[in-house]
């Protein structure tokens, strides 16, 4: 506090900041050459799938979420396109929600 005002005076003060990484030998630095991301979330997850002959909804149920009586979110989830359960075709692609 050298002023009259009796607040403290930093008109003299200076700040440099200085990174050492590029003076830094290549070992010393982090490397991330091989970090591989993996993010799984399945939140809002919607799988595309193209019916085949012989598919019914229980069957695609069953093999999306290993329970074919869990066939009423496809249903839902698809019914722009389909107005009955039990009339699917080969060919049609289908948006299979995230498992309920």
């Amino acid at each position: 506090m050298g002023n009259e005002t009796g607040k403290p005076d930093f008109s003299d003060v200076r700040s440099e900041v200085r990174s050492q990484a590029a003076q830094m030998p290549p070992a010393a630095k982090a490397d991330f050459s091989d970090v591989q991301s993996h993010v799984s979330s399945t939140a809002d997850e919607t799988t595309i799938y193209e019916v085949v002959a012989g598919d019914s909804l229980s069957k695609i149920a069953r093999h999306f979420y290993g329970d074919g009586n869990a066939w009423k979110p496809i249903f839902d989830a698809n019914r722009d396109q389909l107005t009955d359960p039990d009339r699917i075709k080969a060919g049609q692609m289908l948006k299979i929600p995230a498992k309920p």
